[in-house]
């Protein structure tokens, strides 16, 4: 799923913990030419970047997405290096956190623009408005672009054997020449390409824009680029939360993911008299709403309920203030209720908490709550000290009552570069296709929810290796081992909650589809399986 995504105000009508509360991936045969491997048959971390020769990158010129900022070549930049690891609120990466903008500029313009020298024409009116009038950008374009001989793709479309107009078999075309290092079939493709991409097309034009700007990036060493001299606007907090919040009315994944663990948490607590949450990714709070009123009309009197948010410091940004904003929130909401409550806020990212910063008191029923969030935690092929399981051992001695985790379906954690790339086309294909069918393709919102709120995770899957390349999902299998050796065992998801997740459902396209197997809740679009809820004891 930069963010998460879970933000939105407070419906405080809602009774039940399985009521909607407000949030903070198939068949792929038809995407892969017919010599590629699966995803799933890699396991290793594919860490190298493509290895270029000063007089190679030379000659290949690209042009980013930025709204037809610049087409330059990409050893002339002397702008700092674009930091791959994305820090501003996303929906699947539960943060709430500021970073630098590479997708803030002026999305009237069209992504890419078919005419060099109406190219220059607009990058000089953007670069006088962002940089001022004294900026010489776009006479870098004017030697690099400008100055480059002209291309035959039609010529080298035929040679490649790619169908006339078909934007995924170029996009996979690409994305095997990157791999394969092969820097004259990416300069011809990616001339053809930026023709084809559009951030107002149809999905697939939406997501090639977005999968050719982590391309272009991951050729630039992860992305040193023009964006940072633009010096793009990052939104404004309540400009994010809005994105955040229209991102969660229109796509059914995070009331799934909250519904489904807010279910499971009520079930295990239904006999406690004193209840410990701790959230690892608590972002707005919104997801605990819901259950506090619905624990509050518990017969014989609420229970005492303790929240332990953890959450960076950064995600203060699309909060628009620190933790203490969720406390007194939350404790206003309970105090209405008549729910004896305490809020702990733990400003810290979740592979920075240590037993020791989570107190646990005698008597307590605890529940752990992974909401998006344990894919971005380092696992044993990124470092050793492999937080992804160092965190799952660590609440297994906090003795809980119920852990629950909500993730993307999604294989792109030790995937090398190619495999991954195919794994990102066609689980965020079946994305924007659910996204086209809600809002309108021209829609200045839209657009903005998938540049703010889903990009930027596209382009760090891209772009980045190493600890820079912090969206490392994986599949449920591959969770249930993790949680299986610290000795957790599976908590199959009642009835109820499927029930009610299907009535949710009925509110949305009938392409979304809910389906049960041994206890696991799996929700997707037509035959892509997109988000996973699980529960453990």
């Amino acid at each position: 799923m930069q963010r998460s995504a879970k933000y939105a105000a407070f419906d405080k009508h809602q009774k039940s913990p399985y009521q909607n509360s407000m949030p903070s991936g198939y068949n792929d045969s038809q995407f892969r030419p017919q010599d590629h491997q699966s995803a799933d048959s890699f396991t290793s971390e594919d860490r190298s970047q493509p290895k270029t020769t000063q007089s190679q990158i030379n000659h290949v010129q690209f042009c980013t997405l930025e709204s037809s900022l610049a087409n330059t070549n990409y050893t002339r930049h002397h702008s700092p290096s674009f930091d791959c690891t994305p820090n501003s609120g996303s929906p699947f990466s539960p943060q709430d956190s500021q970073s630098d903008n590479i997708y803030g500029s002026p999305i009237s313009a069209s992504c890419i623009t078919e005419d060099p020298k109406d190219l220059r024409n607009r990058l000089k009116e953007i670069e006088a408005a962002m940089l001022g009038p004294d900026s010489d950008m776009a006479e870098i374009f004017e030697d690099t672009y400008l100055g480059h001989p002209s291309l035959e793709p039609e010529k080298w479309k035929q040679a490649m054997g790619i169908p006339r107009g078909d934007l995924k078999q170029h996009l996979i075309a690409c994305a095997r020449a990157v791999a394969e290092n092969d820097l004259i079939a990416v300069e011809w493709l990616i001339s053809e390409l930026k023709h084809m991409v559009s951030v107002s097309g149809e999905p697939m034009q939406r997501l090639g824009a977005y999968l050719l700007e982590g391309l272009i990036a991951r050729l630039a060493s992860s992305g040193s680029s023009i964006y940072k001299s633009l010096k793009c606007k990052e939104p404004t907090s309540s400009d994010l939360l809005s994105y955040m919040h229209l991102l969660y009315e229109v796509c059914p994944y995070f009331k799934f993911g909250y519904l489904s663990a807010n279910g499971a948490i009520a079930e295990a607590v239904k006999d406690e008299d004193m209840i410990h949450i701790i959230d690892f990714q608590i972002a707005q709070g919104s997801q605990w709403v819901t259950l506090i009123q619905a624990l509050a009309a518990r017969p014989g009197g609420p229970p005492c309920i303790r929240i332990t948010g953890v959450d960076d410091s950064n995600s203060a940004y699309a909060r628009g203030g620190g933790l203490y904003l969720v406390g007194q929130r939350l404790s206003r909401l309970a105090e209405s209720c008549k729910v004896p409550f305490e809020f702990h806020g733990a400003a810290i990212s979740g592979y920075d908490v240590e037993p020791e910063l989570i107190s646990i008191r005698p008597g307590e029923a605890v529940a752990v709550n992974f909401p998006f969030q344990l894919h971005h935690m380092p696992d044993e092929s990124v470092n050793t000290r492999n937080h992804r399981d160092r965190l799952i051992r660590m609440v297994k001695c906090f003795s809980p009552k119920i852990v629950t985790l909500v993730e993307l379906e999604s294989n792109t954690n030790t995937a090398p570069f190619f495999p991954r790339f195919l794994e990102t086309l066609d689980f965020y294909t079946a994305m924007f296709e659910s996204v086209d069918v809600t809002v309108a393709r021209d829609s200045k919102e839209r657009i903005n929810v998938e540049q703010h709120c889903i990009a930027r995770d596209i382009v760090n899957i891209i772009a980045c290796e190493g600890e820079e390349r912090v969206e490392r999902h994986e599949l449920y299998g591959k969770w249930r081992s993790r949680f299986m050796m610290a000795g957790f065992r599976p908590c199959p998801l009642s009835p109820m909650v499927n029930a009610t997740i299907k009535i949710l459902l009925q509110n949305y396209s009938e392409h979304y589809w809910l389906e049960e197997r041994d206890g696991v809740l799996y929700l997707g679009w037509k035959n892509r399986t997109l988000v996973v809820s699980c529960a453990w004891r």
